[in-house]
């Protein structure tokens, strides 16, 4: 077996039987390939050796390159990840390397408010060079912000599941299926976009395409909102993937409990999902600064 046979399998693996995003993919093959260049492992016999010290060893020289906290912790998790699947390859029982990543400071999300959020959906459909393109980084947006998907989840929906009902499956991670509320603005900017869709929409295909009617990229949603948030004046943590933060920061401000609010956004965890309540508590906290005025007084007797 050689290298590219190696990275070709771990592919295949990652996209087809794991289901993970393309940027997932991308990212765990990056990691493999530089770990294989790195040892000259050509095989999965010599990966499902591979033990800690040489994890150790291999990301001390990443780290000694630049690499940051955030970027080692994913390195080692995606090569912790090709190690468990080189000994489920060759039948080892041995457990994957015990080493923990770095220390991460945990951000909070940025959500933006809801004005900003539609400056950004109409100035993204109204600046697109073809009426239907404007449409559909519409829809795509409105999925993010009105139903909370992940860009990734919008973007693998196919044709066969429009028209939209009041509910839509979402294939989220971990191939795991969550049921989304669709409220009737997302189905009606989504049905506007499939009616003007120059491209036939065969029911196992993409819902969502390019302009050449290959499936859309997230990198071209993300430039258009790069390019919106640029002419509004607006901070660069207003992404596409904040759209998805801001639909459970409001639904949280608005009473949503957090148990609802975990199966809405398909997190694994609570824990995942309580950040919004930090995130909520913050931006009221700063709304009470702005407006009280003793807020930045001392407390006096």
């Amino acid at each position: 077996m050689s290298r590219e046979s190696i990275l070709q399998d771990w592919r295949d693996h990652l996209a087809q039987e794991r289901r993970r995003s393309p940027h997932t993919v991308r990212a765990y093959l990056a990691a493999a390939t530089r770990l294989l260049d790195r040892t000259g492992m050509s095989d999965w016999a010599a990966l499902a050796r591979a033990d800690t010290p040489l994890l150790r060893q291999h990301l001390a020289q990443r780290r000694a390159e630049g690499l940051g906290n955030a970027s080692a912790a994913r390195e080692l998790s995606a090569l912790k990840a090709l190690i468990r699947h080189a000994r489920s390859c060759t039948g080892s029982d041995d457990a994957a390397p015990r080493m923990k990543g770095p220390r991460l400071r945990q951000g909070l999300p940025r959500p933006v408010t809801p004005d900003d959020v539609t400056n950004i959906v109409d100035l993204v459909a109204a600046d697109a060079a073809q009426d239907w393109v404007g449409m559909r980084d519409r829809a795509v947006l409105l999925l993010l912000y009105g139903a909370g998907l992940r860009i990734a989840e919008a973007l693998t929906l196919t044709a066969a599941q429009h028209p939209f009902g009041t509910t839509i499956v979402v294939q989220g991670k971990g191939n795991k299926e969550r049921v989304v509320p669709i409220l009737p603005v997302v189905r009606e900017a989504v049905a506007e976009y499939v009616r003007l869709c120059p491209w036939s929409l065969s029911p196992d295909a993409a819902l969502f395409r390019g302009e050449k009617g290959g499936p859309l990229n997230q990198g071209m949603v993300q430039k258009s909102v790069a390019r919106a948030r640029k002419a509004l004046g607006l901070p660069a943590t207003a992404t596409p993937h904040a759209l998805r933060h801001s639909f459970a920061t409001h639904l949280l401000g608005a009473g949503a409990d957090l148990r609802s609010l975990q199966e809405l956004l398909g997190h694994a965890s609570l824990s995942s999902t309580q950040i919004y309540t930090r995130v909520d508590a913050a931006t009221m906290l700063e709304a009470y600064r702005g407006a009280h005025p003793r807020a930045d007084r001392g407390s006096g007797s």
